[in-house]
């Protein structure tokens, strides 16, 4: 027969055991959903920015969507974004770039990421980048992106807008998305 001070025991044991299990699962799946990064642009999460931009981006003087307007995105960088109505907060003259890169949080290799601007390239100078450069990356649009070594899978001369929008999947409004190329908006 169990005494007391056994059967407590025994059950302090069995609750620490099952809270260390239930700390485990959840870290386990942290840890999953914080460095499974998708090869697809799409499934990427959405995140508001704090709307900062670098220093030496020049304010586009004639943009097609000028600042507070509203147009329809067409682009699916993010699930949730093709057919949004965006609100226009910044337009800029600048090389957009897609990219390939390894997240410096591990994962999976994003391909094709769109856009990745000339200013936040590190040492990019103002030549454009040739298809295959390898740079590193300063923006932090999504983790793990800051300081991560990236190729350049292509290029173009543009303007890029900064918008607000609300996910067509419902949710928090996203603030300041970086970056959307003129042809990826269509008037409302």
């Amino acid at each position: 027969m169990m005494t007391k001070k056994k059967l407590v025991t025994g059950m302090m044991i069995s609750l620490l055991l099952m809270f260390l299990l239930a700390i485990s699962a959840c870290s386990n799946n942290h840890n999953q959903n914080g460095s499974n990064h998708q090869t697809s642009e799409n499934s990427h999460s959405h995140s508001s920015s704090s709307g900062v931009v670098p220093k030496n981006l020049k304010l586009a003087k004639n943009p097609k969507y000028k600042v507070g307007s509203q147009a329809i995105i067409q682009a699916d960088h993010m699930k949730g974004m093709k057919g949004a109505t965006a609100t226009i907060v910044g337009a800029y003259n600048t090389t957009a770039y897609a990219v390939s890169y390894t997240p410096t949080t591990g994962g999976e290799r994003v391909t094709n990421h769109k856009w990745v601007i000339q200013e936040e390239i590190k040492n990019a100078g103002n030549k454009t980048l040739a298809p295959g450069t390898k740079v590193t990356i300063e923006a932090d649009h999504m983790k793990g992106m800051k300081g991560a070594k990236a190729t350049i899978d292509s290029s173009k001369k543009t303007i890029v807008y900064m918008v607000d929008y609300t996910p067509t999947t419902g949710g928090e409004i996203v603030r300041n998305h970086k970056w959307l190329d003129e042809s990826e908006l269509s008037s409302k």
